[in-house]
C-alpha cells in the first residue's frame, strides 16, 4: 500500500527501466518480406511501401548481404511470375524468381535462413489462392499445386516453406509431399490464422496479387473470429506445422496472445503492408516518431507472444537496436 509500495522507483533511470524490463526486443525474431520477379538487375520500388522493391535474384542477393550485415537472420520471398495462368503452373518451376533467388542466395554463401511463401495468388490470371471453377474456388484440387510448389522450393534450397493460401489441409499435403521427397528437415510455418484483412492493400501492389473478382473472404478467416482461429491453429499444428503464425498482427494482438497461450509451438506474427505503409506514411508528414513507434510496434507483437515477428521495418530495427 502507498506509500510503502512506489513502483515509480524502478522507472527512474534507463539503467533501472532496462533492468526490470519484461520484454526485450533483439533481431534474432525478424524475418524481412522480399519480393522476387523475373529479368537482371530489376530493382522497382513499390509505390505504397517506400523502400521495399520487387527485385530480380541479383538484386535480391545483394539486399541479402546488407541484411546479413545488419545482423537479421532470415528473409521470406514472395514471387512474381512471367507469366500467369489459371492454375499459377510458374508457382513451381524451377526457373522462377523465388527459385532462383533462393539458388543465387546459396551460391552466394550467406548465413540467412530462407523462407518462401507457398500460394497462388500472384501465379494466377484470376488471382486467388487457388484453383477456380465456376466461379469457386474450389479447395482439394489446389492441394497438389499448393505441394508442387512447396517442393520446387525446397529442392531450390529453402530451409522453410510457409503456406500462406488458407486451404483446407495444405500444410498435411506440403508435408506428405516433402517428407516423400526426402525432405523431412525442411519446417512448415503455416500461416495458421489468417484474416481476410483490409491491411493487405499495399502488398497486392507490391505481388501484383489482387483478385480479379471477388474477394477471399471463403477461405480466409472472418476478422470477427477468435475461438476460430484456435481451432485451423490446431488443425495446422496435428497436420504437421513447425511454427504458426498470426496474420496481421496490430488488430489481432488478442489472436496471437490466445494462441500463445493455447499451443506450445512457436508463434510467428506478420507486420503487414498497410500497418507499414501507414507508419511511413504519417512518418513522412512529421506526425510521428518513427522510430519510437515502430519500436513500440515490435514491442507490443513481441509482448502479446510472438517469438519471431515478420516485418518490413526489420532493416531499420536492425539500425537502431544495434545502435542502442
Amino acid at each position: 500500500m502507498f506509500p510503502v509500495n512506489r513502483p515509480r522507483r524502478l522507472r527512474r533511470n534507463e539503467a533501472l527501466r532496462g533492468m526490470v524490463r519484461e520484454t526485450h526486443l533483439s533481431t534474432s525474431g525478424l524475418v524481412y518480406p522480399m519480393f522476387a520477379c523475373p529479368g537482371t538487375k530489376v530493382r522497382n520500388e513499390v509505390a505504397s511501401m517506400p523502400g521495399i522493391y520487387q527485385q530480380s535474384p541479383d538484386q535480391i542477393v545483394e539486399e541479402c548481404r546488407e541484411l546479413v550485415d545488419l545482423g537479421v537472420p532470415a528473409v521470406i520471398l514472395f514471387g512474381l511470375p512471367e507469366k500467369k495462368d489459371e492454375i499459377g503452373s510458374e508457382a513451381s518451376s524451377p526457373t522462377g524468381a523465388v527459385q532462383l533467388s533462393i539458388e543465387a542466395i546459396r551460391k552466394a554463401k550467406l548465413n540467412l535462413l530462407v523462407i518462401t511463401d507457398v500460394c497462388l495468388c500472384e501465379y494466377t490470371s484470376h488471382g486467388h489462392c487457388g484453383v477456380i471453377r465456376d466461379g469457386e474456388v474450389l479447395n482439394d484440387p489446389s492441394l497438389e499445386l499448393l505441394a508442387n510448389a512447396a517442393l520446387s522450393h525446397a529442392r531450390a534450397g529453402a530451409d522453410m516453406v510457409a503456406p500462406s493460401d488458407m486451404m483446407d489441409g495444405r500444410v498435411g499435403a506440403i508435408r506428405e509431399k516433402l517428407d516423400e521427397h526426402k525432405f523431412q528437415d525442411i519446417a512448415i510455418m503455416a500461416y495458421a490464422a489468417k484474416y481476410c484483412s483490409a491491411f493487405y492493400g499495399p502488398f497486392r501492389e507490391a505481388a501484383d496479387s489482387a483478385p480479379q473478382f471477388g474477394d477471399r473472404r471463403s477461405y480466409q478467416m472472418d476478422p470477427a473470429n477468435v475461438r476460430e482461429a484456435l481451432r485451423e491453429v490446431a488443425e495446422d499444428i496435428e497436420e504437421g506445422a513447425d511454427i504458426i503464425m498470426v496474420k496481421p498482427a496490430l488488430s489481432y494482438l488478442d489472436v496471437i496472445a490466445r494462441v500463445r497461450d493455447r499451443f506450445d509451438l512457436p508463434v510467428a506474427a506478420y507486420n503487414v503492408s498497410a500497418e507499414f505503409s501507414m507508419v511511413k506514411a504519417a512518418a513522412r508528414n512529421g506526425w510521428i516518431d518513427e522510430q519510437r513507434i515502430v519500436l513500440e510496434i515490435m514491442t507490443s507483437i513481441q509482448r502479446a507472444g510472438a517469438s519471431i515477428v515478420l516485418t518490413y521495418h526489420a532493416k531499420d530495427v536492425a539500425r537502431w537496436l544495434n545502435r542502442c
